[in-house]
């Protein structure tokens, strides 16, 4: 007979992994005795008896979580964490949020300082471009899964949770040709070295090109709101059809509403106005702004799930996109 596996007891007993996880280190919180007494019958029939090694390593753990993200103030990375939170919580662990405010060297700073709290995973929202930075994470072999931005040389078997980015901005672009806006203008604030924008900016040219429509990108990290509305209004008035403004992260958009009001632009009259990320009170501007609605809090859940398959050394999927859904308004 084949090893019974910690897998093979949650099917058999018709519960999750994490509850059957839970009842093998006696973590009984929120669990029915009629719970109880079907893993316990379970485990019996199946005569499952975790490894010398498994039950070594469950006597080492500290059952907190590390988690870091990019910038705390904003509404995502709330989200993000609610997300994390709501899984981790119910299975026993204390979750550690960090907060990088989007610096490497203060995110390094962070993670060293969970790996002295012998944290028993870290869920990241990396800052670094590359994953040199994390490769002492897995050397350490400590369960990793990185969410919302993606970094190059990335092991295949480092779990990643991102929303479809490229796709759902390809998408739109062919769209909004269709709908005839000949040019496209995203507004993006980068301030890692990664970001889930880069994608978006790559499926928005990629769709422009495919639609001959112009694409543009104004980078506004390093400039104020005066250098916006300036080429904002030059790349407006020199051009010739229907334009298409995009902001590529949520706090962007206030710089945007701002710009539009001093330069006298009306949308969808004047432009189309979309924006990226889930600003419920932007369906009070007008008659509400066009979103591509990212699910930060989905991602925190299905981010949670994967570190605790990975703890339970239960086989995962490394990388999973998070659809990006389309809430239509008429600024487009």
């Amino acid at each position: 007979m084949k090893n019974v596996t910690i897998a093979d007891v949650a099917k058999a007993a018709g519960v999750s992994v994490t509850t059957v996880s839970r009842f093998i280190n006696g973590n009984y919180k929120k669990m029915s005795d009629t719970t109880k007494q079907r893993v316990q019958q379970t485990i019996t029939n199946l005569h499952y008896a975790p490894k010398a090694s498994a039950r070594k390593m469950r006597q080492d753990f500290s059952q907190m979580i590390g988690v870091v993200v990019g910038d705390i103030s904003n509404v995502f990375s709330s989200l993000l964490f609610k997300g994390i939170y709501d899984v981790l919580q119910p299975a026993g662990y204390d979750v550690l949020l960090m907060n990088s405010n989007n610096s490497l060297i203060t995110e390094q700073n962070e993670l060293a300082r969970l790996f002295t709290q012998q944290v028993d995973g870290l869920i990241l929202q990396p800052n670094a471009k590359t994953f040199t930075p994390y490769q002492q994470i897995q050397t350490a072999q400590l369960p990793l899964v990185m969410v919302d931005r993606e970094t190059l040389n990335q092991p295949q078997d480092v779990a990643t949770v991102v929303s479809s980015n490229f796709d759902a901005s390809h998408q739109l672009a062919v769209r909004l040709a269709s709908q005839g806006y000949q040019h496209i203008i995203t507004v993006s604030r980068t301030l890692a070295e990664t970001s889930a924008q880069s994608k978006r900016i790559a499926g928005f040219t990629a769709g422009a090109i495919q639609s001959q429509q112009t694409m543009t990108n104004l980078e506004t990290a390093h400039h104020d709101r005066n250098w916006l509305q300036q080429q904002l209004h030059s790349k407006i008035a020199t051009t010739i059809g229907k334009t298409a403004v995009v902001s590529l992260m949520g706090p962007v958009l206030f710089d945007l509403l701002a710009v539009c009001r001093s330069l006298h632009l009306t949308f969808p009259n004047d432009i189309g106005l979309i924006s990226f990320d889930d600003w419920t009170w932007s369906q009070y501007v007008n008659d509400g702004i066009f979103l591509l609605q990212q699910q930060p809090e989905l991602m925190g859940h299905v981010a949670a799930e994967k570190l605790l398959q990975q703890i339970q050394q239960t086989p995962i999927t490394t990388m999973t996109y998070i659809p990006v859904k389309t809430i239509e308004k008429a600024s487009l």
